[in-house]
């Protein structure tokens, strides 16, 4: 069985919103500025956006606060250049619900079951604040990542679709360059780039 082409999917997805002149409503969960810069970039063509910082992974809270705050910035900066109107919303840091979801998990080694179970911590607080904010489509910057899972977060999104009644949309957004050309932002926007993904367990390594 052929894996799925996520990047395909959505440029599928893209031409028929293009052809149908529609520009939908999408919230779109962002882990830091670095992986959104090139994400917000290609997604605001094509849909209005609400960006969702909520990461109660990061730690310290200094840490967490430092990731929102530039994440703050790049979106100003895309609101200066190129007249995009994001929407930011930054979620409650909630460290405690991410520690009891790692109970029993904390010597998983990186990119294992605990990784799995935070991108669904994460994911499932951003689609149902979509649902709420009556969104069209949901997504995560996570898929961005050369050492992030796009299938299963692929998989995730599908299944809170159907909880949330919110169509999860498909991504992989390290393809087409997506990685190399949100170092190639960070660069151009002097974004803090951070050498851990953000749990205590991803900083031991």
């Amino acid at each position: 069985m052929n894996a799925r082409n996520y990047q395909k999917e959505l440029d599928k997805l893209i031409d028929g919103l293009v052809k149908e002149n529609k520009r939908p409503l999408l919230y779109l969960h962002s882990c830091c500025a670095p992986c959104s810069s090139y994400t917000l970039l290609y997604l605001a063509k094509y849909f209005d956006i609400i960006d969702f910082y909520y990461n109660p992974n990061i730690s310290p809270k200094e840490e967490h606060d430092k990731r929102a705050d530039e994440l703050e910035r790049l979106i100003r900066a895309y609101e200066e250049e190129y007249g995009y109107s994001i929407k930011l919303v930054k979620g409650p840091y909630e460290p405690d619900k991410f520690y009891e979801m790692a109970k029993g998990l904390e010597d998983i080694e990186e990119g294992g079951e605990r990784c799995f179970k935070c991108y669904k911590l994460r994911m499932e607080e951003s689609a149902k604040n979509a649902k709420e904010a009556g969104a069209v489509f949901f997504t995560t910057t996570l898929s961005i990542s050369p050492l992030k899972n796009a299938a299963k977060i692929n998989e995730i999104g599908e299944e809170l679709e159907k909880i949330y009644g919110v169509k999860h949309l498909p991504s992989d957004f390290k393809k087409k360059e997506g990685y190399k050309q949100s170092v190639e932002l960070s660069n151009k926007y002097d974004l803090y780039r951070q050498d851990y993904c953000g749990c205590v367990f991803s900083r031991r390594k």
